[in-house]
């Protein structure tokens, strides 16, 4: 089957064709690194890092460009707050930002690029737009000229008055159009510049993503994404630049977006104050939690942070992750004789199950849907598997290996089994295996408050413990 996808420029699902037979080329915008990334920062990589893996699943070589802006007005002033150097906050802050990625189980981009050591490219960049007659020069600053590119607004599909309205342009009396934009801004006392043609000074906002996605990619690549409030004017100053650069279209095959995180119905920012940052979200739910609550909704759909829907990440999670481990536990113990069969009707979702995976992920990466196929088949395994009256055949052991492969194979494709380093019990094994046997024997007794108390303080040191028909298990959160 095809992949189709959801492209922003022509505002329909299209069948996914890549620019080169069997390669993908990704461009993600990234961060502005002058604080902890909030969690709304967290939806693009991690959706990435799903289309990524499903990708190479379907037998494409991956490339994914995630940029680093760490040339900015918002740098520049927290840096003058804090008595920082404005390249040493950002780096610092990028690292950060990097560890949190790592922590969600997002796998490391191809290439990082930062603005900073893109200078000579986004100066060349400039001087071609320039000399194309497409940006013009305001004493040490350079603008692009909108009314250059007929097809300006042609991604945000917008009439230029609404563009206006309401939107990050920059002002200045001096521009021939208000919609034009800085390319190239000269030097301030106390920022960050760089020699150029026009003088010593540092690049406009949008410029950067274009010369370093050239540089990496080249036109005409596959994919670029980003977070919805990025569709103007952001990259519509991408596309009107890059194309008017390179004089060839387009500059990017499809245009992928996800939708805003909100917090009691606004919209999740810095500006409203109403951010939690990934490492608050992480701390009070733990990132595999985070993770699985950041794909149980499409990514084109607003997602909502609260405790509800992160309690109910954390139940989703749980159940996969105890049928999981339950199955290992069943295939561990011995193989009855017996010509027992597994069920057809379990076989049979078994069998259907990669299927509707892989159809759930071709339709516009649709990992919520996806995420509906595991709970199923976990429902209907679990059915025969966890019956009391469940005896392990030779057959069945077949059936239910090829179950546990495939809730594996599948739940890796979202990257929800990583493991998080980040989580410290301070109990080994041993010492969990010790406390749980302590526990049944008080159970036995009937001493069920020395029990609770057990149960208690593994709980509280990050262990699960789970009483099943196949007997007592316990995880690690």
């Amino acid at each position: 089957m095809a992949i189709m996808v959801y492209n922003t420029l022509s505002k329909k699902k299209e069948e996914f064709v890549p620019r080169e037979p069997g390669k993908v080329s990704i461009y993600v915008c990234g961060v502005t690194p002058y604080n902890y990334a909030h969690i709304g920062n967290a939806r693009p990589p991690v959706v990435w890092d799903c289309i990524r893996r499903f990708l190479r699943y379907r037998g494409y070589e991956v490339t994914l460009v995630q940029n680093f802006t760490d040339v900015d007005d918002k740098i520049i002033l927290h840096a003058h707050q804090t008595g920082e150097e404005p390249l040493a906050l950002s780096a610092r802050f990028a690292q950060i930002y990097l560890e949190d990625m790592a922590a969600l189980g997002v796998e490391p981009a191809t290439w990082y690029p930062k603005v900073s050591a893109h200078i000579p490219e986004i100066i060349k960049m400039v001087q071609g737009l320039v000399e194309k007659g497409h940006a013009y020069q305001l004493d040490e600053d350079v603008y692009f000229a909108v009314d250059t590119f007929p097809e300006y607004g042609k991604l945000s599909a917008r009439p230029l008055d609404e563009m206006l309205s309401g939107a990050r342009v920059e002002a200045d009396q001096r521009k021939r159009n208000p919609m034009d934009f800085a390319l190239w801004k000269g030097a301030k006392p106390g920022e960050p510049a760089w020699d150029s043609p026009w003088g010593k000074g540092r690049p406009g906002w949008h410029i950067e993503c274009s010369a370093m996605s050239l540089k990496y990619l080249g036109s005409g690549f596959d994919f670029h994404g980003g977070g919805t409030d990025l569709v103007f004017p952001h990259h519509e100053n991408e596309i009107a630049q890059a194309e008017a650069y390179c004089g060839t279209k387009p500059f990017v095959r499809y245009w992928l977006h996800t939708a805003f995180i909100t917090m009691r119905g606004d919209k999740m920012s810095k500006s409203l104050g109403n951010v939690v940052t990934i490492r608050e979200a992480c701390a009070r739910f733990s990132p595999k939690v985070v993770r699985f609550w950041l794909l149980g909704t499409h990514y084109r759909n607003p997602l909502s942070f609260g405790e509800d829907e992160l309690t109910a990440a954390a139940n989703g999670l749980a159940r996969l992750e105890t049928t999981r481990d339950n199955w290992r536990h069943l295939l561990s113990t011995p193989v009855h004789e017996g010509t027992g069969e597994i069920p057809a009707e379990v076989s049979t979702a078994v069998s259907n199950s990669r299927d509707r995976f892989v159809s759930a992920m071709e339709d516009d990466f649709n990992t919520a849907l996806a995420l509906g196929v595991l709970y199923e088949l976990v429902r209907d395994v679990n059915k025969w598997a966890l019956a009391e009256d469940f005896v392990l055949t030779a057959a069945g052991e077949k059936g239910l290996r090829e179950a546990l492969s495939l809730l594996e194979e599948l739940g890796g494709l979202l990257g929800i089994w990583f493991s998080e380093a980040t989580v410290e019990t301070g109990l080994s094994a041993e010492e969990i295996n010790a406390l749980v046997e302590q526990r049944q024997a008080a159970r036995k007794k009937r001493d069920f408050k020395t029990a609770d108390a057990i149960r208690d303080r593994l709980k509280a040191a990050g262990i699960i413990v789970e009483d099943t028909p196949q007997g007592v298990r316990w995880r690690r959160i």
